[in-house]
């Protein structure tokens, strides 16, 4: 498991066979996406990319759509916790 998806499913209390619901549109979410992309951190703030404020659980669509830049990262700021 990756370092990222530990951090929030241990931040929100959920288990890896727990349903988590996509913060976008509520489905079952398949991946942790970094908001800021970690390309944007630097070696010296690696510790920032994984912070849970830069973590949203996102179902593929909402993922691809997030990475094709159709949700923007103000976007996806405003769905986390909803």
């Amino acid at each position: 498991m990756q370092k990222h998806t530990k951090i929030y499913l241990e931040h929100h209390g959920y288990t890896i066979a727990d349903f988590i619901p996509c913060e976008v549109c509520g489905a079952k979410s398949v991946d942790i996406h970094h908001i800021e992309p970690r390309s944007k951190f630097g070696s010296k703030t690696k510790e920032e990319q994984d912070n849970i404020n830069n973590l949203i659980a996102l179902c593929r669509e909402c993922h691809d759509k997030a990475h094709s830049y159709e949700y923007s990262k103000e976007f996806l700021i405003s769905r986390k916790g909803k």
